[in-house]
């Protein structure tokens, strides 16, 4: 089958990430005195960061203090500001490797090339404009958090990417992630082709429990899939 678009996560599948997203995560908690493991923060990558707060703050914090929208918005604001800080000064980051040549040459191939993620806009932007992939022409598009109703693992980002590049046919669409959170948005959608990638957070084993299409180590090896 031909497909008419293809939608990459950021961090951790076309965006180099040592766990960046990790160790911020688990700083914006410590700051309001609840402690979590990078494990911890593993577990929830890919998913809306203030629905990943409240999961920690629902596994970790044993307090008093209640659990409220409004404290999660405010750990949520401290991970935002740092995340914004790093994306747009840090000297770590960066693609992966063969991320631009491999947008480029599905493009050729007439693909429309999509970014989705688990960051809201005010994170997506900054990280976007530091790689320069919508100045160069070589991603279509970008669909955030934020800008759905649901995250992952819902369908919602797909299916915005898809209004916004004009495909309606959601069997002609490829989705491509590091998380197991990825891969549910992918199937739930029901993309005719689901690929998890395993040199981001998820181990190849834990990737496989979802039950991708395809497992792939490296962007670039998406090429030899769609030929």
């Amino acid at each position: 089958m031909k497909f008419d678009l293809i939608v990459f996560d950021l961090a951790g599948t076309t965006v180099r990430d040592n766990r960046d997203v990790h160790r911020t995560l688990q700083k914006a908690l410590k700051n309001f005195g609840v402690d979590i493991s990078m494990e911890d923060a593993n577990d929830v990558m890919g998913i809306p960061k203030p629905v990943a707060i409240k999961q920690l703050l629902h596994k970790r914090y044993d307090g008093t203090k209640e659990i409220s929208d409004v404290w999660i918005d405010e750990i949520h604001h401290d991970f935002v500001a740092e995340m914004i800080r790093f994306y747009r000064e840090d000297a770590s980051v960066g693609e992966k490797e063969g991320v631009s040549q491999t947008f480029a040459e599905l493009r050729k191939m007439g693909v429309k090339v999509f970014v989705d993620t688990g960051f809201d806009r005010p994170i997506t932007s900054p990280l976007l404009e530091r790689l320069g992939w919508t100045r160069k022409g070589l991603i279509d598009g970008s669909v955030t958090s934020d800008e759905v109703p649901n995250g992952r693992p819902h369908p919602d980002l797909i299916f915005e990417a898809m209004r916004q590049a004009g495909v309606r046919d959601v069997r002609r669409v490829v989705k491509v992630g590091d998380t197991a959170s990825d891969i549910q948005e992918g199937k739930s959608a029901g993309c005719g082709l689901v690929v998890g990638v395993t040199s981001g957070a998820f181990s190849r084993e834990k990737l496989n429990e979802e039950k991708p299409d395809f497992l792939i180590a490296q962007v670039p090896e998406i090429i030899s899939l769609l030929q």
